[in-house]
């Protein structure tokens, strides 16, 4: 059974940098895709980031292209977002999900596993 658990959120003012962690448990081999989402209230989750099996090919929502950068620990059991420049509208409970496939996706209906979330608040 595999099994995710996020941590690294809370609260930070406008600027401020964040690192979520993703740590994956019951993975049966290396080919996992794996991604971060995130959703605020009355809102569809939306695609953050995402990350390919083997860590050489990445994709980012355009609004945290050039701020948040997504990575391995090397052996894909743990994933991060680093967040950087954060702004308000960065606020969201942040999940991370896992598919078993060697190529990532930008839709949270494709991953089969998921995480219970983090809350991160960018506010003054």
């Amino acid at each position: 059974q595999v099994q995710l658990v996020e941590s690294g959120g809370g609260l930070v003012q406008p600027g401020a940098s964040l690192r979520l962690s993703c740590t994956a448990s019951g993975l049966t081999s290396d080919s996992y895709a794996r991604g971060w989402f995130r959703q605020v209230p009355g809102k569809e989750r939306e695609f953050v980031a995402a990350i390919n099996w083997n860590g050489d090919d990445t994709g980012y929502l355009d609004s945290v292209k050039g701020r948040f950068t997504i990575s391995t620990d090397g052996t894909k059991g743990t994933v991060y977002l680093q967040m950087t420049s954060l702004k308000p509208e960065d606020t969201a409970v942040y999940y991370c999900a896992a598919r078993k496939s060697y190529s990532f996706y930008y839709t949270a209906f494709e991953y089969d596993y998921w995480g219970q979330g983090t809350q991160v608040t960018v506010s003054t």
